[in-house]
């Protein structure tokens, strides 16, 4: 008789097999300290903030390209490598083993789903229990600034994600094998409610001034695109206090691997909401009339700019998740 049961069991997909003992055997060829090869924190590095790897130590690059199942990241600000070592919370402090994605992918770069929550999957099978997610934001909210004089931290609370209700969600598809077999999984507690304390200790700790750092709402957006006036005042209006083109797929793969989740969004450039708009009847209506017509120069956010505001504040965000990393672990 045959067991139907048996056939319907669902399998890992052999790729990731493949992938961990592809790492595993990068790290050995590094020689690379046993605790590196079962990481218990995981980082996700934004845009621009990809310099979180340099201050590893006993670091070990793993290049996306040497990976069964990795894509490549195509974004500027972000490299494509995972980077193994030890963080360090400074003097008296322990070194703790973590691994860094050193760019991400996005699904407006043309990767599939399975691509895109596949490096947080394999962290998950490499051990990894504990996740930091960190991103480049626009600021929705006038009473969050850009880190500019004032750095802005926001540690996320809850999402708006309105790919994931029309659609566009990572979790479609068959399901797979444990730890990836939840068919439903609820996001009402996808942030970690201890680890966003620990944020906030991690910010005493380093002396941050308490402006430093905002609790907030991030609403995923597909991109490429910024936002249109429109489309801001949408978001702003349904609650979102910053806006981005990443992390929900990772945040809800993540939870649906069991991982606690803590996320960051650096705040880069303001989301262009003007109070109006320029209007071009009143413009053409003053040149008939022969009247003085103000020259208008009308704004627009560059991902340009989104990296000048990472490098500048990069240091920061480094010396925060090395700290909250000494407090998680």
């Amino acid at each position: 008789m045959v067991d139907l049961q048996a056939e319907t069991v669902p399998q890992l997909p052999a790729e990731f097999n493949k992938a961990i003992e592809e790492i595993r055997a990068k790290l050995q060829v590094e020689n690379a300290a046993p605790e590196l090869c079962s990481p218990k924190v995981g980082i996700v590095c934004g845009s621009g903030l990809s310099g979180l790897g340099d201050v590893l130590k006993s670091k070990v690059l793993v290049p996306y390209a040497e990976v069964e199942g990795f894509g490549t990241s195509t974004v500027p600000g972000h490299k494509s490598a995972l980077a193994f070592g030890f963080l360090s919370g400074g003097e008296g402090q322990k070194d703790v083993p973590v691994v860094a994605m050193l760019g991400r992918f996005h699904p407006y770069e043309g990767h599939a789903f399975a691509t895109v929550v596949f490096p947080i999957r394999v962290m998950k099978l490499l051990g990894v229990q504990k996740i930091i997610i960190t991103n480049a934001a626009g600021s929705l909210n006038p009473k969050i600034p850009v880190g500019t004089s004032k750095l802005a931290i926001v540690v996320i609370h809850d999402h708006l994600a309105l790919p994931n209700l029309s659609g566009f969600n990572a979790l479609l598809g068959p399901v797979l094998a444990p730890p990836f077999d939840t068919r439903f999984v609820p996001v009402s507690s996808a942030y970690s409610f201890e680890l966003r304390k620990a944020v906030f200790k991690a910010a005493y700790d380093l002396q941050f001034p308490s402006h430093f750092l905002a609790e907030g709402t991030y609403a995923w957006v597909s991109g490429p695109t910024y936002e249109s006036p429109a489309e801001g005042r949408l978001l702003r209006a349904a609650g979102a206090d910053v806006v981005g083109m990443s992390t929900v797929p990772e945040v809800v793969a993540a939870k649906q691997a069991g991982m606690d989740v803590v996320v960051l969004s650096l705040v880069t450039n303001p989301v262009v909401i003007p109070e109006t708009y320029r209007s071009a009847r009143a413009e053409v209506e003053a040149e008939i009339a022969g009247k003085p017509v103000e020259e208008v120069k009308e704004e627009e956010v560059s991902h340009e700019e989104v990296l000048t505001i990472s490098r500048l504040r990069g240091d920061d965000m480094k010396r925060l998740v090395a700290r909250l990393v000494q407090l998680i672990n």
